[in-house]
């Protein structure tokens, strides 16, 4: 789906002239980026969430009894009207959220003492101890809003749909006259034609770069774009057809833009038609660099296409769910199709008890996956779902313009779907065998470090920074499912007093910053908490810092302090020569460690410091760069103002005095080898 919101700007009416030096940016990809809305562009895995226990033994009559009572008490209050109803505990966490078109009618099958319920509407009713109802004027309302708060406030009793984050699209940018070409997230605020959604970042990418092949559109910022004087690295390897030095003019590449938002609206076979056309005038007119640059582009078309995999004949705009369930999980396998191809696919691992059927989770994953996307014109499902007419007129209502939803039969959308539910079985029998395979792990971690009980959280901690400058704090996460990348967390340390490079103090206001939150309990709504939530925080069983001895006490001093006795401690240290596979172990109150090189549990110990050692060096160079930028040039020694003002005359925007070479620096003038070197150490210091 593809959204325009302007027309394109005149250009202006003569490029600057100079000997500025062929300076592209050497990270091609990172210029496809909005930055006004970047973000990580690491994918966060989906992971499993943990299998709610059904309790085997029976209901006491006591606390049912109770439920029963809160429940008909509001009966007697509660409206004939549609609505929202909200079941509430005694701590006041909301237990489920769910909708009515007769909310008094829905909240007395609850209320009859002998109806044949599930277990887990039973135990629901047993700890329900007060119902809050909200009116609606529709149904549909009621739908909307239901979907709204159990995305909110994650319900126990409800099915929960967890990693979910907008998508990336491909923008065509409208607010100068050469068009750029770049990926996009968040809200569509800037001026342009969005095409998406995408599946993840790399498809994007994937993408991106073929159609910059294929078109020549350029990928740089507008600041990089203004300040060229001579074509960069991507007009010499054809990626680029070079506006910013008029290589090309503005009736050429207002064509190239044109050709490929065809392309991206679903005219992609109309343009490869006048590219072949284009390709064999040439040729025949002996043209040969001509015909082979249409050949080239051909061939990045061809090359798009190809990697879409199935790309289907008579579907234009459609999204394709297909529902598995095996071993107590569901897993829900999403398809994007826009103008007639394919834009990826996405496993989800929706949370929900065992009692559920798939077509009740499908139901409730739909309405909760189009509270914050627009939906498309067809939704394909592998299963009917109950009020399928009333979810369309919801997001019919939601988009402003007719969406349908259908368990197609036969035909090339029934094959679409069976292709979908394939994926949704291959993609969970996956996701079982790597946690089968990271607890395993953890149960050999466990025993081999004599620990308790098997961790089901573990959190790393590692520190950063340059000679006590910008100096950070991160810390990791992982469980059965593997890496929790969305409850990582950075530490920006604060503390004024600090020594520069006291990676002890630095190591003290990181873990008690992070414990303090988990022993005093936090006040308002984030005092709902539900003890078997995971989502952050939570208590981990198992610590692990980058270190040796001196660090492991340390870190054993603070908890004591904190009175921090259930979590386990554990440092490592590098070997000699900071090698990979002889690390050493430190516990408290044990011998030092050691385990063979090819040890499973060392090379999981060896991830999950690495992981935090990426994770935060990541983290110091964006906090590095950030205050760069704000305080100009001048932290470098040596830098004055006319150099500074030499530096930016000569490459354009300080990004780009990032990005240059040693050589490149040196040729700036007034800029000596010596003061080229601070320079270039400056950007490309290690951090510590």
């Amino acid at each position: 789906m593809d959204h325009d919101s302007t027309d394109h700007p005149k250009p202006p009416r003569k490029a600057r002239q100079g000997s500025q030096p062929d300076l592209p940016p050497q990270d091609l990809t990172a210029a496809d980026v909005d930055p006004a809305t970047s973000a990580a562009e690491e994918d966060d895995e989906a992971r499993l969430p943990e299998a709610p226990e059904e309790p085997a033994e029976a209901i006491a009559e006591g606390p049912l009894a109770i439920g029963h009572t809160a429940i008909e008490n509001a009966v007697r209050l509660a409206p004939t009207s549609p609505g929202v109803y909200r079941m509430l505990n005694a701590a006041s966490d909301v237990l489920y959220v769910g909708k009515a078109k007769n909310v008094r009618k829905r909240l007395a099958s609850y209320a009859r003492a002998n109806a044949p319920l599930p277990a887990r509407i039973l135990r629901m009713i047993a700890a329900t101890v007060t119902v809050e109802i909200v009116s609606t004027t529709t149904e549909t309302e009621a739908l909307l809003l239901e979907a709204n708060l159990i995305k909110q406030l994650r319900p126990r009793f409800n099915v929960q749909l967890r990693d979910d984050k907008s998508f990336p699209y491909i923008l065509i940018t409208g607010d100068h006259w050469a068009p750029q070409i770049l990926k996009h997230r968040g809200a569509q605020t800037r001026p342009g034609r969005y095409f998406g959604p995408f599946a993840s970042a790399g498809a994007v990418n994937r993408t991106i770069t073929a159609l910059q092949r294929a078109f020549l559109i350029r990928s740089c910022t507008d600041g990089f774009f203004e300040s060229r004087t001579r074509p960069c690295l991507l007009y010499q390897i054809r990626r680029c057809s070079g506006p910013c030095t008029r290589e090309i003019d503005f009736p050429g590449y207002s064509e190239l833009v044109r050709e490929a938002t065809d392309f991206l609206s679903g005219r992609s076979h109309a343009v490869k038609e006048l590219l072949a056309a284009e390709m064999e005038k040439a040729s025949n007119e002996l043209e040969f660099e001509t015909a082979a640059l249409y050949r080239d582009r051909l061939a990045a078309l061809s090359a798009i296409q190809s990697q879409q995999g199935i790309n289907p004949r008579t579907v234009e705009e459609a999204d394709v769910f297909a529902i598995h369930q095996e071993g107590g999980y569901y897993c829900v396998e999403v398809f994007f199709f826009r103008t007639g191809q394919n834009w990826g696919n996405r496993a989800y691992f929706p949370r929900a008890e065992k009692s559920f059927t798939p077509e009740e989770v499908l139901a409730s994953f739909l309405a909760q996956f189009y509270d914050d996307k627009p939906p498309p014109k067809l939704i394909l499902l592998s299963h009917d779902i109950e009020e399928c007419a009333l979810l369309a007129d919801a997001l019919c209502v939601k988009a402003g313009y007719k969406v349908e939803i259908s368990v197609p039969k036969r035909g090339e959308k029934k094959e679409l779907v069976t292709h979908a539910l394939t994926n949704a079985r291959e993609a969970l029998g996956r996701k079982l065998a790597d946690t089968a395979t990271q607890s395993r792990l953890l149960e050999a971690m466990a025993s081999t470090l004599g620990l308790p009980q098997v961790p089901k959280r573990v959190e790393v901690y590692d520190n950063s920074h340059i000679q006590g400058t910008n100096a950070v704090g991160a810390m990791i996460v992982a469980g059965p499912d593997g890496f929790i990348k969305n409850q990582y967390r950075k530490f920006n340390i604060k503390s004024e007093g600090l020594t520069p490079g006291d990676d002890y103090a630095m190591m003290r206001e990181v873990l008690e910053r992070r414990f303090k939150r988990l022993l005093k309990p936090p006040e308002g709504d984030a005092a709902k908490a539900k003890p078997d939530d995971d989502s952050f925080p939570q208590w981990p069983d198992l610590v692990i810092i980058d270190g040796g001895r001196g660090q492991l006490n340390a870190v054993r001093e603070i908890f004591d302090g904190m009175g921090l006795t259930q979590v386990s401690l554990m440092a490592v240290a590098k070997g000699p020569d900071r090698d990979a596979g002889r690390e050493t172990l430190f516990m408290p109150n044990r011998e030092a460690i050691k385990l063979e090189p090819r040890d499973p549990v060392l090379y999981f110990i060896q991830r999950l410091r690495d992981e935090a050692h990426r994770f935060v060096i990541g983290s110091h160079r964006k906090l590095r760069k950030k205050d760069i930028r704000e305080a100009g040039l001048q932290e470098i020694p040596g830098i004055g103002p006319s150099r500074k003002r030499a530096l930016l005359h000569h490459f354009g925007t300080l990004k780009e005095i990032e990005r240059a070479s040693l050589a490149d620096l040196g040729k700036v003038p007034g800029v000596s080898a010596e003061s080229a070197r601070k320079i270039f150490e400056f950007f490309h210091a290690q951090p510590g």
